[in-house]
């Protein structure tokens, strides 16, 4: 972003003063009709001081603030406290918010469009309409009037922002003038308020038409949908690049969530998969698949490591499943003609040719080493929204898809049989590592209490997903947590509120430090999950806080998605 970060790191404290001695309804009193309401999500892109942040969270919204300066970003964490979720982020990227995979009800760009280069404004506009819900608001304030003070800022328009609206489709619902709240003669502001139509949703329509309408001699097509949808849904943290317009993932994840997704079927229930069974399934081979067949679907967890044989094994399984994939559903999933086609996916190769490995961890770096899967960003943002709706739909016609399969009419197949080889993860599978970890410590005389209340833990202990597992199925070490019968049932599939994460913050953190902190592999394991299950960890993250911080704002994003009651 094109905004004097240096001039507000050096002045911080004293424009945050300068802020706060003025009160949000007489700065922003020309779009009063406008306000967000109890909650409404709120986005505050430059929040500065954290005045109006605060303000809107008094009113009841949910209130997230970008700020790109880390000391306005300190101060304003100040003046607001725990009331508002604070990120370091800037326009025009807006990389970090758009992890998150939340719509806002209203958007406020205040006080800081001048400081953006017009160079990069379509593109920061484009990025913030993005981010709206159907009938949310986007209100930029616009200040006329050069800086004495040695920022930098450039001319702004109502005209020019009329234009962005229009190329993105929003509708301009109120445009007001204004004196300078500090009584500067000099500075005048203008303000612009956008809707964003609730007309529907293009890639939705798009993606049930692949569902239900698409040709298919196999569930190739389905596979790859779902495999996708668990993908965006389960792993923000793994865009290796955002540009474009499009999206990139590690090829590797989705290869491995191509194997993990037809594991039960083939391997627990021999499910034909094609019309043609005489023709096999390409990603099934001698030297790959045939010889990991004691692997369960979630051994195949992000963060495993394997060895030798079944290392070799895993990877030509990968490779396997690439070569199916090219071929099969990327290569016949598109728009247009046949002549014309628009594939919605393609494939990158890796920057370097990739060699088997005798050893592997199933980490960021090994899926990357295969390539890039692309796909247009509005899909991938479609998957990430819209995962809890689609993927039924997903799973439904996988069923009535392999019923209609010759094999599996002459074997009778129940219908339940298909639905359960379809269960993505079993809840209790991964919990056994949380329970052997708790007896270790418990043999070590070490004393254990749960997380939400500092309770002394006894043999009758639960362990809860702090993300419940019945909207967000994740059996990761940092969402599993030790926590007390009554507690856990109490809660049920519920999320904590802010509240309550914030007051058992240092309980959380210390119960990963004691459990996953002091072995090297645990601890690998423990940060390869966080890394590419929530929004905005480097791969090379091993800071718990920051975890933390990354759990709160997954919470947020799944709340906001799924609209999940509150414990």
């Amino acid at each position: 972003m094109s905004m004097p970060s240096t001039f507000y790191d050096e002045n911080s404290r004293q424009l945050s003063k300068q802020y706060n001695d003025l009160e949000f309804e007489t700065v922003h009193n020309s779009w009063s009709m406008f306000w967000p309401s109890r909650g409404e999500r709120v986005l505050d892109v430059g929040a500065g001081s954290g005045r109006d942040a605060l303000w809107m969270a008094n009113r009841g919204a949910d209130v997230i603030a970008i700020e790109p300066s880390l000391s306005m970003l300190s101060e304003g964490r100040k003046t607001t406290g725990s009331k508002v979720t604070w990120l370091s982020d800037e326009l025009p990227s807006l990389k970090k918010i758009e992890n998150l995979a939340i719509r806002f009800d209203l958007i406020l760009v205040s006080a800081v469009w001048m400081h953006l280069a017009p160079t990069h404004r379509a593109r920061a506009f484009r990025k913030l309409s993005n981010l709206l819900s159907p009938n949310g608001k986007l209100v930029i304030s616009l200040r006329h009037g050069e800086f004495s003070d040695g920022r930098k800022g450039y001319p702004v328009s109502v005209e020019e922002i009329e234009v962005f609206a229009k190329d993105t489709a929003l509708l301009v619902k109120h445009i007001s003038s204004s004196e300078d709240s500090r009584e500067r003669k000099e500075v005048t502001w203008q303000t612009v308020v956008m809707s964003l139509p609730d007309d529907g949703s293009g890639d939705l329509n798009k993606v049930r038409h692949i569902i239900v309408n698409d040709s298919k001699s196999s569930t190739y097509k389905l596979g790859l949908l779902r495999v996708l949808l668990r993908i965006a849904d389960a792993h923000p943290g793994c865009v290796m690049d955002r540009s474009d317009a499009e999206v990139s993932i590690p090829l590797g994840l989705v290869a491995l969530y191509w194997i993990k997704a037809y594991k039960r079927l083939i391997d627990r229930e021999n499910l034909q998969q094609n019309s043609n069974s005489k023709l096999g399934l390409a990603f099934i081979t001698a030297d790959g698949w045939e010889k990991i067949p004691h692997l369960l679907a979630d051994d195949l967890a992000v963060g495993s490591l394997f060895y030798g044989e079944e290392a070799k094994a895993i990877q030509k399984t990968i490779q396997a499943s690439i070569r199916t994939m090219k071929e099969g559903p990327i290569k016949f999933i598109y728009s247009g003609s046949l002549v014309d086609k628009n594939q919605e996916f393609t494939m990158q190769p890796p920057l370097k040719r990739r060699r088997e490995q005798s050893s592997i961890c199933l980490d960021s770096a090994f899926f990357e080493s295969f390539g890039a899967f692309v796909l247009k960003e509005s899909l991938w943002d479609c998957f990430r929204l819209y995962n809890s709706w689609i993927e039924p739909l997903v799973v439904n016609q996988w069923v009535m898809q392999m019923q209609r399969f010759e094999l599996n009419k002459q074997n009778k197949i129940m219908l339940q049989t298909y639905h359960n080889a379809l269960v993505w993860l079993e809840k209790d599978h991964d919990t056994k590592d949380v329970r052997k970890r708790v007896k270790e410590l418990q043999e070590n005389n070490v004393d254990l209490t749960s997380v939400w209340s500092n309770t002394k833990l006894t043999q009758d202990y639960h362990v809860d997903h702090c993300l419940p597992f019945a909207y967000w199925p994740n059996n990761d070490k940092w969402n599993l947590l030790p926590t007390t019968k009554k507690e856990n049932l109490n809660k049920k599939d519920r999320l904590p509120n802010r509240v309550r994460l914030v007051d058992s913050k240092h309980r959380v953190l210390d119960w990963w430090q004691l459990a996953w902190g002091d072995d090297i592999n645990h601890s690998q394991r423990f940060f390869t999950e966080a890394s590419l299950s929530l929004p905005n960890i480097p791969p090379q993250c091993s800071d718990f806080e920051q975890v933390f911080e990354a759990m709160g704002l997954q919470i947020s994003g799944v709340k906001s998605r799924l609209l999940v009651g509150e414990w």
